[in-house]
């Protein structure tokens, strides 16, 4: 059953078996993983439907360092699912060892103990099958290229999106019209409260929109709200600990990672290029999936240089690269689907290469802010007034021309963040509109996070000339002033980490908290490292992995 509580003013008066708060991916997974179950289980969601004025302030934040930006912490039925590109990639080997050279690394489990959950994730929530990112898969793409490298220290890293991404609100709201399942929408919980000396948690406090309290009453409570609001919420509920729940050991909030990314350094070809369909990116009208190569330095030899697992991308550049004409075409594109339907039907089962960054992957504060009727107005303007880059985009969007030749390649940069007890989400002296304290999140790059990323461009430019491809235009290094790549990537991670000592983690490797044993943690925020992949994948995978566990939990309750 679904209840609007500014519509309703329903009053729960069971006790639920389970009550998730947050119904973004981690939640949304977790609920429909037990929905045939017996249980009976609420989730709990701050925003409604779409977008309010009301719920939208309180996304707000403070921070230090890394700009936060609204978007990233979306209030509305589905999440930051709602926002994002549908952009997948697992985490790498390296990322769940302990490396000597990351003093606070290491998962306590292992790629080949989430693999099982990745594949799960694929078959159950349309993330691209396993397969897709093995090598294997892409050697026919990678080799109808211009130019076939042979590299060295560097290796692939592949990374996939559906045609159309999933918005775990839309997509699975049928979910809750089981008789078992109750959703609350236009619920904003400010904080848990329980029993004092046990730390178990009995009741979640919410607000109606008008300040009213209302209480969840439940056996097992899991915190699904990402790697902001988790912390918040765990930092604002000081029913067994002044300090806020579980963080009896100063840990709660500590060891904050982001992606932070940015164009930084370019290549001139020596050779112009009319096609790198798997670095620049591609989309299988045939499969449905769109999809490009990273490159990562190899292991052994992050390894042997001590350094991170950060990775870059190639953006291609072409007349029209860079206007905002072109990505506030697509922007229109992908809210209709309109161009991308006119392109399958003229192009049937062949390979789209993709002309423009904006097609897919890492979209833009243009693509993402929230666009009112003034908004929208400016953007079909910035297209009129550059018809002539625009009509020559869309004749080499739809029909594929030889004579289109790439000589500059720009570089965009993701930086894998070390986890710091210094990065971290804390309260600030301000408060939002129920009183309760904002967070604030204080963030910057290490000097091994900007020397791991400096590291990466120093091979490709090895690697650039061994290959004879051309030069790398770059003068990033760990010393350069200020530091350009320092965009927030939405990827907020690692807050309420995971780890067998409650002196450096906050859940357990179930993901229950350390000092309160009926409260769960899902999400990024209980990443112990971030690798460099975007980390709803893995995100889905871990809470597949939770509700496995909570159903032999629920049945001892």
């Amino acid at each position: 059953m679904i209840y609007e509580l500014s519509q309703d003013g329903i009053l729960p008066t069971s006790l639920y078996d389970l009550c998730i708060i947050g119904s973004g991916p981690a939640g949304a997974t977790i609920v429909n993983v037990l929905a045939d179950s017996n249980y009976k289980i609420c989730v709990l969601e701050s925003g409604s439907y779409k977008p309010e004025k009301f719920t939208d302030a309180l996304r707000e934040v403070d921070h230090e360092g890394i700009l936060i930006k609204s978007y990233s912490r979306e209030r509305v039925l589905g999440g930051t699912s709602t926002t994002w590109s549908g952009l997948s990639s697992p985490l790498d080997p390296i990322d769940f060892r302990k490396r000597d050279w990351v003093k606070y690394s290491g998962w306590p489990i292992d790629l080949d103990e989430l693999t099982p959950y990745y594949i799960a994730a694929s078959h159950r929530f349309r993330f691209p099958s396993w397969e897709k990112f093995k090598d294997s898969d892409w050697m026919g793409i990678r080799d109808t290229s211009d130019l076939i490298p042979c590299w060295k220290e560097l290796e692939e890293k592949i990374f996939v999106a559906s045609e159309y991404p999933q918005n775990f609100g839309k997509e699975f709201q049928d979910i809750y019209n089981k008789k078992n399942i109750d959703l609350y929408i236009g619920c904003t919980i400010t904080h848990l409260d329980g029993c004092s000396e046990t730390g178990r948690v009995k009741k979640a406090i919410a607000r109606y929109f008008d300040g009213r309290k209302i209480e969840f009453q439940a056996n097992i409570f899991v915190l699904a709200c990402g790697g902001i609001e988790n912390p918040r919420i765990l930092l604002n509920s000081t029913f067994a600990c002044p300090a806020g729940l579980g963080n009896d050991k100063d840990q709660v909030g500590r060891y904050f990672m982001n992606h932070p990314k940015n164009n930084y350094g370019f290549i001139q070809l020596i050779y112009s290029s009319n096609n790198l369909p798997g670095y620049f990116g591609f989309l299988s009208l045939k499969t449905g999936y769109a999809g490009y190569i990273g490159l990562r330095i190899k292991e052994t030899v992050q390894e042997n240089k001590r350094i991170l697992n950060s990775y870059i991308r190639f953006e291609p550049v072409f007349d029209w690269s860079g206007r905002e004409s072109i990505e506030s075409l697509n922007y229109f594109s992908k809210k209709s689907q309109l161009l991308l339907k006119t392109v399958k039907h003229l192009k049937k089962d062949k390979l789209l290469f993709l002309r423009d960054y904006s097609e897919t992957g890492d979209d833009s504060n243009l693509m993402n802010e929230r666009k009112n009727f003034k908004g929208i107005i400016k953007m079909i303007g910035k297209i009129a007034l550059d018809s002539p880059a625009v009509l020559d985009y869309l004749c080499h969007r739809f029909f594929e021309q030889k004579n289109l030749k790439v000589t500059t390649i720009n570089i965009r940069n993701f930086m894998e963040m070390e986890p710091l007890p210094q990065n971290r989400v804390t309260l600030s002296n301000c408060t939002d509109a129920f009183a309760m304290r904002l967070p604030c999140v204080i963030h910057t790059p290490s000097e091994l996070d900007k020397r791991s990323m400096a590291a990466v461009h120093y091979v490709l430019s090895e690697e650039l000339q061994r290959n004879r491809w051309g030069k790398l235009c770059s003068e990033l290094n760990p010393n350069l002033e200020p530091w350009p790549i320092d965009l927030d990537a939405s990827h907020h991670m690692g807050a309420t980490r995971m780890g067998n000592d409650s002196s450096s983690s906050v859940v357990n490797p179930q993901c229950c908290l350390h000092f309160s044993p009926n409260v769960y943690l899902a999400g990024a925020s209980t990443f112990p490292t971030s690798g460099n992949a975007n980390p709803t994948f893995t995100i889905v995978a871990l809470a597949i992995r939770l509700a496995e566990h909570l159903k032999i939990q629920l049945s001892h309750t």
